[in-house]
């Protein structure tokens, strides 16, 4: 299947497969070892279902784990990361519904690639204050 976008991540990478008004569907691979941000959605709910491997999600500070075939959802405003603790990649597919599915609809709490928001607020106030 070509897919309508292809995106490396330092954890992975992201392939979207179905992008419409009322859903955006991807199949998102997660690298042995390597896990996403610790994040919510404020305008989405998401489904994740693994298609590969065994993949452990971290759910309102909760740890889950899902193997090929189980799913899990994801309520609007809940935090959560995906986390391959294998030492083989793990695929799921994530279904978004809600009324909008862009990148920057993603709250960072903590994140191992030093992308999240407290971090990023910290780094431009110390870019200014050089200034």
């Amino acid at each position: 299947m070509q897919s309508l976008e292809h995106d490396e991540r330092p954890w992975g990478c992201y392939d979207v497969l179905l992008d419409t008004d009322f859903t955006k569907v991807k199949l998102i691979t997660v690298a042995p070892g390597k896990r996403l941000s610790y994040q919510s959605h404020n305008k989405r709910e998401e489904n994740w279902t693994v298609v590969k491997g065994e993949l452990t999600i971290v759910r309102e500070g909760i740890e889950h784990t899902r193997k090929e075939g189980e799913s899990i959802f994801i309520a609007c405003c809940e935090k959560h990361r995906a986390w391959n603790k294998t030492d083989k990649p793990v695929q799921f597919i994530e279904v978004q519904t809600g009324d909008y599915f862009g990148e920057d609809d993603i709250i960072r709490y903590e994140d191992d690639f030093m992308r999240s928001d407290e971090f990023l607020e910290f780094a431009e106030r110390e870019d200014n204050s050089k200034v």
